[in-house]
């Protein structure tokens, strides 16, 4: 854990659909996460070296070279996940003021990664998260691999501040964290000022959130040693359609 960190507030995992209920918001244990969506540890930790080849970001319209990425799109169920063709990355300026408004195209996910038996575990259970919330449907899924780093001297997970991702649920999964300080997380009410902060630092561990219901962010990280980075994984749900430009669409 790092020094003068706020531990996260774990949920037991059979309290997890009554902690969405109450807050709009829970935060899983990595021990958690294997036991609900029934996979092994290692068949997870498999995953984590794909993180080491991110291309950059090439949208970031504050000038950083902070930030790597891929994205991938599914449409999910509690029983299947199915890759979708290749596809921009788009949010309205309502959601995301500095980078919304533009078709974001990103590297996709590499195929060894998306055809683990893993992978498709993790998202289904997602799905039946979800649905069991909302009732039993298709959940348009985007995810996005991150790792944040600290070339610049500061690194920021969330450039766009505090907001919403404009979709029904946001799954946060820190996959790792290495030589820095900060990478605080932020969840407040969307209504009220209510609110947590805390530091994930436990690989596989989660924050699973309502998008209608909370707002989130993380706060920029600095160096402790050279080379200093934070890996994360997030995996949006959103009902009946993929947010797309509504002019492309046109």
């Amino acid at each position: 854990m790092p020094q003068n960190s706020l531990p996260p507030p774990l949920t037991a995992p059979e309290q997890l659909k009554a902690t969405l209920q109450a807050q709009g918001f829970a935060v899983l244990g990595a021990d958690a996460v294997c036991a609900l969506a029934g996979v092994e540890p290692q068949d997870l930790q498999a995953l984590e070296s794909s993180w080491n080849d991110l291309p950059p970001d090439q949208h970031l319209k504050d000038g950083g070279r902070y930030r790597r990425r891929r994205h991938a799109s599914f449409e999910v169920t509690a029983q299947a996940s199915q890759p979708v063709p290749h596809r921009a990355h788009w949010q309205p300026l309502s959601y995301n003021a500095l980078h919304g408004g533009m078709q974001r195209w990103f590297d996709p996910m590499a195929a060894e990664v998306v055809q683990q038996t893993a992978w498709s575990a993790l998202l289904q259970w997602l799905a039946r998260v979800a649905s069991a919330a909302q009732g039993p449907q298709t959940w348009f899924t985007e995810a996005h691999q991150f790792r944040i780093d600290t070339t610049d001297g500061i690194g920021r997970p969330t450039p766009e501040g505090a907001h919403r991702d404009g979709v029904n649920w946001v799954a946060v999964f820190l996959i790792g964290r290495h030589g820095i300080k900060g990478g605080e997380t932020r969840v407040f009410d969307v209504d009220s000022p209510r609110g947590q902060r805390f530091t994930l630092s436990e690989p596989w561990s989660l924050l699973l959130m309502d998008d209608t219901r909370v707002i989130h962010e993380t706060t920029p990280i600095q160096p402790e040693q050279a080379g200093g980075w934070r890996d994360t994984l997030v995996i949006t749900l959103r009902s009946g359609s993929f947010l797309d430009d509504p002019v492309a669409r046109s």
